[in-house]
C-alpha cells in the first residue's frame, strides 16, 4: 500500500508539472493578446502552429531517447540531411511520387538513427559524445553533397508544397501529422510494454537489465525512432520552406532538447511524457512569436528559454528529492521485511531509482 501511495503521489506530482507547463503557455498567450489583440487571430494561430509543428516531431523523438537516460544531439543534422535528400529527389527525378519522397526521408533519418543507436547501444559509448561527433558529421556530409547549390520551390511539386501549408477544416495539415506522431508515440510509451521498458532504463540501467529488459535493444529503438521522426520533420521543413540548402536545421537540436526538458522530461530520464515533450515545444514557439508581438529584443528569448531550462532542472531534482523521501518514509512505516528484518539498514536507499521510472508511464 505504501509504495503504491508513493508511486501515486509521484505521478501526481509530475502531472501537476505538465499541468504548469499549459498554465504558462495559457498565461503567455494572454498576456500577448492583451497587449496586441491580433496575436489570437486565425491567421497568427495558424503561424504559430506551422512553426511548432517541425519542433514537436523532433522534440517527440528526442523524448524516447532521453526517457533511457541518452540524449541525441544530431537531431538538427538529421534534418537537414533528410530535407536536402528529399529536395534534390524531386529536382532530379521529376515525377518522383510523394509517397516515395516521404519515405525516402524517412529512410534517411532511420539509417542515422541506425548508426547512432549501433554506436550507443552495442558499443557501449556515452550518447553524447557519439551524437555531438555524427551531428558534425552529417553536417560535413551535407555540405559535401550540396556543394554550396540549393534546393528551390520551382524544383519540387506544387502538391508537395501545399502540404507545408494546407489546412483541413482550418487546422494546418502539418499540425495534424505532428498531432497524428504525437498519439501514436504516446500510446506507445504508455500502453505497451517495450515502451514502459524505457522509463525503466532510464530509472535504472542495472536494474533493468537485472531484471530481464533487453536494454540495448530498447537503446537502439529508441535512436532508430528518433532518426526516423528526425527524417520526418526533415521532409515536412522541405514542404514548409520551400527552399533548402545544407544549413538547414542548424542549431535546432538545442531548442529540441530544450523543448522536452521545459516539457518536463527529466533530462537524467526514467520520467516524463511526450505530451509535456509538444507542450514545451509548442511553449518555447510561443515565447518566440510572443516577444516579436511585444516588441521586446531578440536575445531575451534565448534568455527565456535559458532560465526556462534551468528552472526545469532544479524541479526534476526537488520532485526527485521529494520522491526519494516519501519512499523511505513509506519504508519506514511498512517496517523491515521479516525474513531480512537484521539487514534492511545497510539496505535502504535501493529501488527508490525504480519507483520514478514510473513517473511518466
Amino acid at each position: 500500500m505504501s509504495a503504491a501511495a508513493a508511486g501515486a503521489g509521484t505521478r501526481r506530482a509530475w502531472a501537476v508539472r505538465e499541468l504548469g507547463v499549459l498554465l504558462a503557455l495559457v498565461l503567455l498567450v494572454a498576456v500577448t493578446a492583451a497587449d496586441n489583440s491580433r496575436f489570437l487571430s486565425a491567421q497568427s494561430v495558424r503561424d504559430v502552429l506551422l512553426s511548432a509543428s517541425i519542433l514537436i516531431v523532433l522534440a517527440v523523438g528526442q523524448t524516447v531517447v532521453v526517457l533511457t537516460r541518452n540524449i541525441d544531439l544530431s537531431a538538427g543534422s538529421v534534418l537537414g540531411l533528410a530535407a536536402f535528400a528529399t529536395g534534390t529527389l524531386f529536382a532530379s527525378a521529376p515525377g518522383t511520387p510523394i509517397p516515395l519522397a516521404v519515405l525516402a526521408g524517412v529512410g534517411i533519418g532511420a539509417l542515422c538513427g541506425l548508426l547512432n543507436g549501433a554506436l550507443v547501444a552495442l558499443a557501449r559509448v556515452p550518447a553524447l559524445v557519439i551524437t555531438l561527433g555524427t551531428l558534425y558529421v552529417l553536417r560535413g556530409v551535407g555540405h559535401s553533397w550540396a556543394s554550396g547549390d540549393q534546393i528551390n520551390a520551382a524544383d519540387m511539386p506544387g502538391a508537395f508544397l501545399d502540404l507545408g501549408t494546407a489546412t483541413l477544416l482550418g487546422v494546418p495539415v502539418l499540425a495534424l501529422l505532428a498531432a497524428a506522431v504525437l498519439l501514436v508515440v504516446a500510446t506507445w510509451l504508455s500502453s505497451y510494454r517495450s515502451g514502459r521498458e524505457l522509463y525503466a532504463i532510464g530509472s535504472e540501467p542495472a536494474a533493468a537489465r537485472l531484471s530481464g529488459i533487453p536494454v540495448g535493444r530498447r537503446v537502439f529503438t529508441a535512436f532508430l525512432v528518433s532518426g526516423s521522426l528526425a527524417g520526418l520533420a526533415g521532409v515536412l521543413y522541405a514542404a514548409r520552406y520551400g527552399t533548402v540548402d545544407a544549413t538547414a536545421g542548424t542549431g535546432l537540436e538545442l531548442q529540441v532538447v530544450a523543448a522536452v526538458v521545459v516539457g518536463g522530461v527529466a533530462i537524467f530520464g526514467g520520467s516524463g511524457t511526450a505530451w509535456g515533450a509538444a507542450l514545451g515545444a509548442l511553449l518555447l514557439t510561443t515565447i518566440g512569436s510572443s516577444l516579436a508581438v511585444l516588441r521586446v529584443d531578440p536575445f531575451w528569448q534565448q534568455a527565456v528559454v535559458g532560465a526556462l531550462i534551468l528552472a526545469a532542472i532544479g524541479l526534476d531534482r526537488l520532485l526527485a528529492a521529494r520522491t526519494a523521501a516519501g519512499a523511505a518514509r513509506a519504508r519506514g512505516r511498512a517496517g523491515p521485511p521479516p525474513e531480512r528484518a537484521d539487514s534492511t539498514a545497510g539496505a535502504g536507499g535501493r529501488g527508490t531509482g525504480r519507483k520514478a521510472g514510473n513517473h511518466g508511464a
